[in-house]
C-alpha cells in the first residue's frame, strides 16, 4: 500500500498579547487597554525598572513618591512634580508611586512616562476608579489593601520624597520617618518643602523636641529642599554618603 503523509494544517498565527495588570501576588488581575503596551515602550537608558529595590549600598534605582491626589491651590506643587518626574527620567531613575491618575500623582507619573522614564504604579483595588489608576505605566501592582500597598512601595525604593499632599501623604512620611528613626532601614528621605508647604509639619517636630518627645540620640532623620531640582541631587549624596542598607525583611518583619 502507498504510504500515507499526514495532512498538514495551516499554521495559526498567534494571538496579539494584551498588557494586563498584575497583583501583588504576580498573578494576572485583568487586561488593560493597549495604551499600556505602547507606554512600555518610552523607556530612558537604564530606566528599565528592577523588580525591587537596589541591594547595593548607595544604589539609588527606584524613588517613591508620596503625594496627593489632588492639585492644590498653588500652581507651584504641580509644577514641581511634574519637574521632580522629568528628572527622574533624565537619570534614569525609576518612579515608585501610589498608581493613581489624578492630583499630584497622575502629574509626575505623567511627566516621568513622557520624558521617557519608567513608572511602577502600587495602588489597592478600592481605588482604581476613586483616584482613576493611570494603566499607561510600565509597571502595574493592584494590593488588596493599603498595609500591602505601602510594603511594596517601601520594598520598591531605594529612597522616599513628600511632595504637598493631605493626610494620607503625611502618614506615608511619617510612617517613614519612624522605621528610620527606630533604625529599621537608612534608605534617604526627602521633604519637597515647596512654597513652605512642610513648614507647619516642620514646626511641629521642633515643638516635639523641644518638649523632650524628640531626644536626643533618637534622631528623626530627613532632608528638607524647597526646588524640585534640588530633589535627586539630595537623594543622590545621601544614598553615597551614608552607603548602608538595612534588608527589606527587617522592615517588612512588621507586617
Amino acid at each position: 500500500m502507498p504510504k500515507q503523509t499526514p495532512s498538514r494544517q495551516p499554521a495559526k498565527k498567534p494571538a496579539p498579547k494584551k498588557a494586563a495588570r498584575k497583583t501583588a501576588s504576580g498573578k494576572t488581575a485583568g487586561a488593560t487597554s493597549g495604551t499600556a503596551g505602547k507606554a512600555a515602550a518610552r523607556r530612558a537608558p537604564g530606566a528599565g525598572g528592577p523588580a525591587k529595590g537596589s541591594s547595593k549600598p548607595g544604589a539609588v534605582r527606584n524613588v517613591c513618591v508620596y503625594c496627593g491626589s489632588g492639585h492644590g491651590l498653588n500652581p507651584s506643587y504641580t509644577q514641581a512634580a511634574q519637574a521632580l518626574g522629568q528628572s527622574f527620567a533624565e537619570a534614569g531613575v525609576g518612579l515608585v508611586y501610589g498608581g493613581g491618575g489624578l492630583g499630584l500623582m497622575g502629574e509626575v507619573a505623567r511627566a516621568t512616562l513622557a520624558a521617557g522614564g519608567h513608572v511602577t504604579g502600587i495602588i489597592p483595588d478600592f481605588l482604581t476608579q476613586k483616584e482613576h489608576m493611570l494603566i499607561d505605566v510600565q509597571k502595574l501592582i493592584v494590593t488588596k489593601d493599603m498595609h500591602e500597598r505601602k510594603r511594596l512601595m517601601f520594598e520598591y525604593s531605594d529612597a522616599f520624597v513628600a511632595l504637598p499632599g493631605g493626610v494620607g501623604t503625611l502618614e506615608e512620611l511619617v510612617e517613614q520617618l519612624t522605621w528610620s528613626q527606630l533604625g529599621r532601614h537608612a534608605k534617604p528621605i526627602v521633604v519637597a518643602n515647596i512654597a513652605g508647604f512642610w513648614d507647619p509639619f516642620l514646626n511641629l517636630l521642633a515643638h516635639m523636641r523641644d518638649d523632650q518627645f524628640i531626644r536626643n540620640g533618637i534622631n528623626v532623620r530627613f532632608i528638607v529642599v524647597d526646588k524640585a531640582e534640588a530633589i535627586l541631587p539630595a537623594i543622590l549624596s545621601a544614598a553615597k554618603a551614608s552607603g548602608e542598607t538595612v534588608p527589606d525583611a527587617v522592615v517588612t518583619a512588621k507586617f
